[in-house]
């Protein structure tokens, strides 16, 4: 070994005697923290992301040195599946213009938010889930989940929002063309919260790519991994992740790797 190695036997033998490196020592305290920020993610989080935890723990560590521990101990993040589109926008419903234009920035909480649906199967067969994304801290601020994708489900969405937040008049609600959104009943509700509606171009997924965004995050870290018995199990597991892991810790790097919680807290306290 130490011919192939270019090496002689009293160096080898003295690296023996004195052991383990300063790095190696340091790696061997620092993969703990690594391993421990990665189950907390629930095996989503990367090196960028665990970078980010340790930083907020008080421990500056290189991406690349996480990477590199991360695949010498096999921590493999979840990867990604494609999932169908769920919009019915073959309706004679009336549509409003698109006032976002894929301009998905907010420079206050409850300015621009923005809503769709999506589909998680169980044994017991779909269960949709509509959501309510703040564009400003990306927070969840409203969600409903139903085995029937009408126009009830984003009504009680909706509602859930409100009871939650209260937005001032004129804020912008930008959603799909789906029929559920141009229901009579939908557009009553959210012009009487003072909300103005906008709507995608007819099947453009990137004019609402923001929420489409948040519904591939959501299928990668849990739907993907998960084989549901039954509808409840289903929406057990999605309020976990939603209230008990997006919204309070999952770092976001559009807003600073904060969680969306976090975000509106140092928001409001600069405010203040």
């Amino acid at each position: 070994m130490c011919r192939v190695l270019g090496v002689t036997r009293s160096w080898y033998y003295a690296q023996q005697r004195r052991g383990a490196t300063r790095r190696q020592r340091e790696d061997q305290a620092l993969l703990p923290r690594i391993k421990a920020a990665f189950e907390e993610s629930d095996k989503t989080y990367g090196a960028g992301r665990i970078g980010q935890d340790l930083r907020a723990q008080g421990r500056r560590v290189g991406k690349n040195r996480i990477w590199r521990l991360m695949r010498e101990n096999g921590l493999r993040v979840k990867t990604t599946r494609r999932f169908k589109v769920t919009t019915n926008s073959d309706h004679k419903r009336p549509v409003a213009p698109n006032l976002v234009q894929r301009n998905f920035t907010a420079d206050a909480a409850d300015r621009l938010w923005t809503g769709d649906i999506t589909y998680i199967w169980t044994a017991e067969g779909w269960l949709y889930l509509a959501v309510v994304l703040d564009v400003f801290s990306r927070r969840i601020v409203g969600w409903s989940m139903n085995r029937r994708m009408t126009d009830e489900l984003v009504v009680a969405a909706f509602k859930n929002a409100l009871t939650r937040r209260r937005p001032a008049p004129g804020f912008i609600f930008h959603t799909d063309r789906g029929s559920q959104y141009c229901s009579k009943r939908f557009r009553a509700l959210v012009r009487g919260a003072g909300g103005v509606q906008s709507m995608s171009a007819t099947g453009c997924c990137y004019d609402n790519a923001i929420t489409e965004s948040f519904f591939g995050t959501l299928k990668r870290e849990l739907v993907h991994h998960c084989s549901f018995t039954t509808r409840q199990e289903a929406q057990s597991r999605i309020f976990r992740y939603i209230e008990g892991f997006y919204n309070p810790k999952r770092r976001h790097s559009a807003i600073g790797y904060l969680s969306p919680e976090q975000f509106e807290q140092e928001y409001f306290k600069m405010a203040a």
